[in-house]
């Protein structure tokens, strides 16, 4: 097939929804297909059309004319009075079977109308709420304006989304949030997948407490709970914290962590290395996300896959991908004892304890795999049968064999 995706964030921005756009396209490359991808131009290279290779495959990227966000660090938006003549020149360049549209705010505006009226099979995925977006809106904006986005955003996504043959979210949540704030019917829940095998699980025992957290330093992270719950954590544990990922908060963060003493244990490592990123997870003892509106969590399905436990709040998709008690524990949002318990439990777990967290932290994310993703996907662009889930090994609690706590 010719598959064309449409993004408003793609590679090399780093979040959620462009490292899946850049995993599924790679991933249909890597099955024979032929990928375009429409997406913002970036402000080193500029608009045009490129031969870029993501995840070790090649694919072919209309970059559209975008322009920097002036509240935000560095996302880039292309004009949406422009995009639907952007949309035709890549409809028919690439003259593809299906497009896959990943966004309804810019990408949308121009593919999903384009693609309707050329009668090419259309796909959708949600990957954001517009409540979340607003957040980005300029300081002192009136309530009452960002109230009327926010409702306008919803409208837009159930009349780009209503031109879709499919339309699906990452979980079954986000689905179900998705259709009633849409009104749209028979949205499916498709999990963003990740390579597991890319990740290295470790029972090696430990040599230290390490917390990590990999996302966006952006405020709708609550990171700030980390923060303060580091502080709380009993010093005799002598808890460090990597903090992955770059955004406008860094500073407030790092003022938060000298203002409670902690600087010295908190460690603001920026954007890493797919490489770093992988050894980080695996030499961590216990994976933080304090978020409150995950869609699905890329972060920690590779915190997962790494065999980490997880500690996180419970909202939105989290509690999909953390069994209290059993990998890990969830929190109610703001409870920052609540967060101290649950890392001080794992943090203190004995050795067969924590083997058996890490052991269903594996089996939960088996259910995420990327094979099973674009198997789905596929499925979509042929207007298929969906291929089921596969069944994941049981979740066991028990603890491991002494012959099994092997270092991988």
């Amino acid at each position: 097939m010719r598959i064309l995706i449409g993004c408003d964030t793609f590679a090399p921005d780093l979040n959620g929804a462009a490292a899946f756009a850049k995993r599924l396209g790679a991933g249909m490359v890597q099955r024979g297909h032929e990928v375009h991808v429409l997406a913002p131009a970036t402000r080193e290279a500029g608009p045009g059309v490129f031969a870029e290779e993501h995840e070790g495959q090649s694919m072919t990227v209309h970059r559209i004319p975008s322009y920097s966000w002036p509240t935000h660090p560095w996302f880039r938006f292309m004009m949406p009075f422009t995009i639907r003549r952007h949309a035709k020149q890549a409809v028919r360049t690439a003259k593809p079977d299906v497009v896959h549209v990943q966004s309804h705010i810019v990408a949308g505006r121009g593919l999903f109308p384009v693609a309707k009226k050329a009668g090419i099979r259309l796909a959708g995925t949600s990957h954001s709420m517009p409540e979340n977006i607003v957040q980005h809106a300029p300081p002192h904006t009136p309530q009452w304006f960002v109230d009327f986005v926010v409702g306008a955003q919803w409208r837009s996504a159930r009349k780009l989304f209503g031109m879709a043959d499919v339309v699906t979210s990452p979980t079954q949540s986000s689905a179900d949030y998705f259709e009633k704030m849409t009104g749209l019917t028979d949205v499916i829940a498709v999990s963003n997948g990740i390579e597991t095998s890319d990740y290295t699980p470790s029972f090696a025992p430990r040599t230290g407490n390490r917390i990590v957290f990999v996302g966006r330093l952006d405020d709708e992270k609550h990171i700030d709970e980390l923060v303060e719950a580091t502080a709380r954590l009993d010093p005799a544990l002598d808890v460090q914290v990597d903090i992955i990922g770059a955004g406008e908060a860094r500073e407030k963060l790092q003022a938060q962590a000298r203002e409670l003493g902690i600087a010295e244990r908190i460690h603001f490592l920026g954007k890493v290395s797919d490489a770093e990123l992988r050894r980080t997870l695996t030499s961590a003892t216990v994976f933080a996300m304090p978020s409150r509106a995950e869609l699905q969590c890329i972060a920690a399905m590779e915190a997962e896959a790494s065999a980490l436990p997880v500690v996180a709040a419970n909202a939105m998709a989290l509690p999909h991908l953390v069994r209290d008690g059993v990998n890990g524990h969830l929190y109610e949002p703001g409870d920052i004892d609540g967060f101290v318990r649950g890392l001080t439990d794992v943090l203190t777990a004995t050795p067969e304890r924590l083997d058996a967290m890490k052991r269903a932290s594996l089996a939960i994310v088996a259910e995420h795999s990327m094979a099973h993703t674009l198997d789905v996907f596929e499925a979509i662009y042929l207007d298929q049968a969906i291929p089921s889930a596969p069944i994941p090994p049981a979740a066991s609690a028990e603890p491991a064999a002494d012959s099994d706590r092997t270092s991988r």
